[in-house]
């Protein structure tokens, strides 16, 4: 009967370790389990949405870039813009530095030479005959001792009027310019006067007078150093004037006649934007 008991009690202890090794198991067995369709399709569709989101954010991102970019464009542009301005202001005050200091150069030079003439004359009159000195005394003065001081007034008016063109005061500088041609038409610097009154007027829109002035200058100029300064900026008139193929064809000769200026440099920049705009 004991035995019997012990068996039993045995039994029971099995059953119980059996019923606790299920409950454990169940649980891992459960989630071990396959998803069920639902639960598949929310998932697929939720990756599908972040796909979706993210595309999307991509697609921004891009659009952005590209804005930036167009605006990266235009501001090279307007720098190119400014650039192209700039030059071109350093290219005339060096060229009208460079003149003054070739003027100054040939007066420099000339000095001496009159210096010398006026200390050989007392020889002169020394070693002439007594009759011939009264003559020599009353005879006038020469024509070239005025000619430093019409020198002298006529690059003081350039420099003026040019200064005026500097500070921006158009109507005073194209004033000044026209003033000094026609006091001064046989001077040195009468092509670059043309020039700079065709530049006045360019920079007040007022753009067939500054053709004229331009035109002027290549009739009547053609070798001044402001010849291919002068055709650019004719070009550009002509293009402001809505004459394009003019304007185009005035830029082409800027290429063709100076090569290796600046200025046809400046031309085929331009001449390659209404390329590209057309």
């Amino acid at each position: 009967m004991f035995r019997l008991a012990h068996r039993f009690t045995a039994n029971l202890s099995m059953a119980g370790a059996l019923a606790s090794a299920m409950l454990f198991v169940a649980p891992v067995h459960a989630q071990s389990s396959p998803m069920s369709l639902a639960d598949r399709v929310a998932r697929l569709e939720q990756q599908q949405q972040n796909q979706d989101q993210n595309k999307l954010n991509q697609l921004n991102q891009l659009q952005q870039m590209q804005s930036t970019m167009q605006q990266m464009q235009g501001q090279i542009e307007e720098l190119q813009h400014q650039v192209q301005q700039l030059q071109e202001q350093n290219k005339a005050q060096y060229t009208d530095l460079d003149s003054r200091v070739g003027r100054l150069e040939k007066q420099a030079s000339a000095a001496p030479a009159a210096s010398a003439s006026t200390a050989q004359a007392p020889a002169a009159s020394a070693s002439a005959p007594a009759s011939a000195a009264p003559a020599a005394a009353s005879a006038p003065p020469s024509a070239p001792a005025e000619s430093p001081a019409q020198k002298s007034a006529a690059l003081n008016a350039y420099n003026a009027a040019f200064k005026s063109l500097r500070a921006g005061d158009y109507v005073a500088s194209s004033r000044g310019f026209r003033e000094f041609i026609q006091k001064y038409p046989n001077d040195t610097l009468t092509p670059n006067a043309f020039y700079w009154l065709g530049e006045s007027y360019y920079a007040t829109t007022n753009y067939q007078v500054a053709v004229e002035a331009f035109k002027h200058l290549l009739n009547q100029y053609p070798q001044s150093d402001k010849a291919a300064d002068a055709t650019l900026k004719l070009g550009y008139s002509q293009l402001e004037m809505k004459q394009t193929d003019a304007g185009i064809a005035t830029l082409k000769s800027v290429v063709s006649k100076y090569p290796n200026s600046n200025a046809a440099k400046l031309a085929q920049e331009r001449l390659r934007r209404l390329s590209s705009a057309r």
